[in-house]
């Protein structure tokens, strides 16, 4: 059971406590922290599958 089962109604209970939780201001601050931060995992995700790739050349 990954975060891809969640669906739409899970979806939504989670939009609602986070606007419960961090107000309609802070939402897009978090929605940009947030893909900043998975950005990053990828970016560095993919340095480190290039680097393991050089290596086995």
């Amino acid at each position: 059971m990954g975060i891809a089962s969640i669906g739409i109604p899970g979806l939504l209970i989670i939009l609602v406590l986070a606007l419960i939780l961090f107000g309609p201001s802070k939402l897009p601050q978090l929605g940009k922290a947030i893909g900043t931060t998975i950005k990053e995992f990828r970016n560095g995700a993919n340095e480190l599958m290039d680097s393991e790739n050089e290596k086995t050349k």
